[in-house]
């Protein structure tokens, strides 16, 4: 059940993202901001009910398909997350969305004020992810569209044979990938010709 409450022309509306979303047609929302649950940062069960990573990141990309669906050409996307998963989500968004920041909320104050810092294993997060998109303008492309698996087999077709010409003709030469190095001043891109 939503909950919905109106401030002049806004309207806010409290309810189960994807329930509600999916009511709502294409191309018809200018701005989302969203703070879903981080995954295992909150002890309370809302926080914990996906089996691992993949499962929460699974369902966070059905939300993300969601805002690709309703958002318009020219609205923004502000996604909160925290800090152990931001990089995957971010990675995840980019698919999507062209994401033009990504801002770290520096918070002054919270339970590592309270914290016998040399008993903590890591860093303890004081600050929140914020990842700031735009709409991509063309149709959503997956990224699975089979052009990459393309790129790697040509890849493999192309360049297995150089790297195997290049290897046969150093090994004849009698010379290490070392004096090429050296020669050609190139210290870091010989493993690139003579490794498969």
């Amino acid at each position: 059940m939503a909950n919905t409450v109106k401030i002049s022309s806004c309207e806010l509306i409290n309810a189960d993202c994807l329930e509600f979303i999916r009511s709502l047609p294409e191309n018809s929302v200018d701005l989302i901001v969203t703070d879903p649950p981080y995954f295992k940062v909150k002890p309370e069960g809302w926080d914990n009910q996906w089996k691992g990573d993949d499962d929460y990141l699974k369902w966070l990309d059905q939300c993300l398909a969601q805002f690709w669906r309703v958002l318009k050409p020219a609205g923004s996307l502000y996604l909160f997350c925290g800090h152990r998963l931001a990089s995957d989500i971010e990675i995840m968004m980019r698919e999507r969305f062209n994401v033009l920041n990504h801002i770290i909320w520096a918070k002054p104050s919270g339970r590592w004020n309270g914290c016998n810092k040399e008993s903590l294993r890591a860093y303890f997060p004081a600050t929140e992810r914020i990842l700031f998109a735009e709409h991509y303008q063309g149709p959503y492309r997956p990224k699975d569209d089979g052009d990459e698996a393309k790129g790697r087999a040509l890849k493999q077709h192309v360049m297995a044979p150089l790297i195997s010409y290049f290897r046969d003709a150093r090994a004849a030469l009698g010379i290490t990938a070392k004096q090429i190095a050296d020669a050609t001043g190139k210290k870091n891109m010989v493993s690139h010709w003579f490794s498969a």
